[in-house]
């Protein structure tokens, strides 16, 4: 072909090719609730077809003597059995590609190549799935447009379990089940989703595995637990004086929220004016206490523990409690002391040491691979002859400084022979067993009772109480050592896990539009435009050289 056949010709063949090529595309990335994305990627494919077909067959018309007297040579057969050979083989390929598009629309594979896989649900959540003995719906009230930004999490979901089924809808077009599910308009501009099973629901409207879990764990699991935080010597609050979650930064309000999205009851519980623990506590937290408690206040504990009771016990350095000598008595040393690291710490701060150590045998700490932080920290040191084991341990260079009158003069921590080298532990958990306690109200000898019998009780023991405040719950993996030392006070092995990744890069997140106009601009748009660009050079040098 010469001329401007074969200029037609040439851009013909950019359009059918790219045509084809869109199509491929368009197979391997369809999504079934994009049906916009899908619509506009149909008329590109079919507008490049019918473009491309047009000039081929305008090319053809104007060069058709030439075409006749090129096919009828020696060459031209030569070129005919050849161009025949290549088109077979190419509409083979594609239908191989064909296929493996198809197969790849019924089997699905993910891979997750992030450091941190943050792009695959944990164990807690793999866990809860497995166990799912009812089907699941997850249905997300989002506009066409903005559907991708939540469908990838949830497909995650679909694709690990057959219970799980995940629907979009736009409420714009079923407004009458928006308003059979009461569901609130403010909540639906934003985006919602709604978990259902049976006839219970849960509505999501913050986008993330964490709190997808928490409304499956609702749905699924009423724990009927019941944890009590004890106040009235200056513990870590978990409410204010309104009733709403403490919001300092010295404050536990975070820790017991995180408890309730585990499917457990929180509430905060005097000692002074009870005469015993009540009879729902299934958990019993003492969160950094620096007053004294009262005789009858330690009864209270005391007689908790011997009915077999489950207590958690964080005592920072120095603190002015009574609680010691109890503590000794079941097997649990605090020391009077601060831990200190000067490689195995926050920048900057020796004296916040991360964990360097965890004991790999103990469900609580079993998962635990990624470290937790730890402001200011004292030892805890267990009896051998005990059912106690260290959980946590510092770091190999760090020591427990006891000779703190001479560092606070000094302004200077060097490891002496008094001190404790490191790996230093500071938390333990396990079983004690504490003998009933005497009743001062008991009746008198002529009819007294049988003294009723011991439990083992579990314990859990930090030597520190920051990790689990609001400031620095959400550092590290110290949620995740709170919620699973509790889980195991509970009895819920099944819960311990690691809760969701985070990515740690800061990336600059892009519109669903957006992404989409970068789509267009890197599959479609600028290759065919180089194509077209490449056709019109190589027309315009072969028409200077014909001259």
């Amino acid at each position: 072909m010469k001329g401007w056949a074969a200029l037609l010709g040439g851009l013909g063949l950019v359009g059918v090719g790219f045509g084809l090529l869109s199509l491929l595309v368009q197979l391997f990335l369809y999504d079934p609730v994009r049906q916009d994305l899908a619509e506009s990627l149909f008329g590109w494919v079919s507008a490049n077809l019918l473009v491309g077909v047009l000039l081929l067959t305008a090319s053809l018309f104007m060069a058709f003597d030439q075409v006749r007297e090129r096919l009828r040579s020696d060459e031209g057969r030569r070129i005919g059995r050849h161009g025949v050979s290549a088109l077979l083989s190419a509409l083979l390929m594609l239908a191989i590609l064909g296929g493996l598009a198809f197969l790849s629309t019924r089997y699905h594979k993910r891979f997750d190549w992030s450091d941190d896989q943050v792009n695959t649900l944990t164990s807690q959540t793999l866990g809860l799935l497995e166990r799912l003995d009812s089907p699941v719906t997850m249905t997300a009230f989002f506009a066409a447009s903005e559907a991708p930004g939540i469908a990838e999490l949830l497909g995650r979901y679909d694709y690990e379990s057959d219970l799980v089924s995940v629907e979009f809808l736009d409420p714009n077009a079923v407004p009458g089940l928006v308003e059979d599910l009461q569901l609130d308009p403010e909540a639906l501009a934003r985006g919602l989703v709604r978990v259902s099973s049976a006839a219970d629901a849960v509505l999501v409207t913050e986008f993330e595995e964490s709190t997808l879990t928490n409304a499956l764990l609702k749905l699924t699991r009423d724990s009927g637990k019941k944890v009590y935080f004890v106040t009235g010597h200056n513990e870590r609050p978990i409410e204010d004086e309104a009733g709403a979650i403490a919001a300092g930064k010295e404050a536990a309000g975070r820790a017991a929220e995180a408890l309730r999205n585990e499917t457990y009851a929180v509430e905060s519980l005097g000692l002074a004016t009870i005469g015993d623990v009540p009879d729902d506590a299934d958990v019993l937290i003492v969160a950094g206490p620096t007053q004294p408690l009262l005789d009858h206040e330690l009864g209270v504990l005391r007689r908790y523990a011997a009915r077999g009771g489950a207590l958690m016990v964080l005592l920072d350095p120095r603190a002015q409690t009574n609680l010691y000598a109890d503590l000794a008595a079941w097997g649990i040393r605090f020391g009077d002391d601060v831990v200190v690291d000067r490689s195995l710490a926050l920048f900057g701060q020796a004296t916040s040491p991360f964990a360097g150590q965890y004991a790999e045998d103990h469900p609580i700490t079993s998962e635990m691979i990624e470290t937790a932080l730890f402001p200011i920290v004292r030892s805890v040191l267990v009896d051998l002859e005990s059912d106690l084991e260290v959980i946590v341990s510092t770091g190999g260079e760090s020591w427990a400084e006891r000779d703190l009158e001479a560092w606070r003069r000094t302004g200077r921590a060097v490891l002496g022979e008094n001190d404790l080298a490191g790996p230093v532990p500071i938390a333990a958990a396990g079983l004690v067993t504490v003998p009933m306690p005497g009743d001062e109200d008991a009746p008198s000898e002529g009819d007294a009772a049988e003294p009723e019998a011991s439990m083992p009780a579990r314990i859990v023991v930090f030597g520190d109480s920051d990790f689990a405040s609001n400031e620095y719950i959400e550092s590290f993996r110290n949620k995740d050592l709170f919620l699973n030392s509790i889980n195991w006070l509970l009895g819920d092995v099944e819960q311990i896990s690691l809760r969701p990744n985070t990515a740690q890069a800061t990336r600059h997140r892009l519109s669903v539009d957006d992404f989409e106009r970068l789509q267009s601009l890197s599959l479609f748009l600028v290759p065919e435009l180089i194509a077209v660009i490449g056709v019109f050079a190589w027309w315009w040098r072969r028409d200077l050289a014909e001259r």
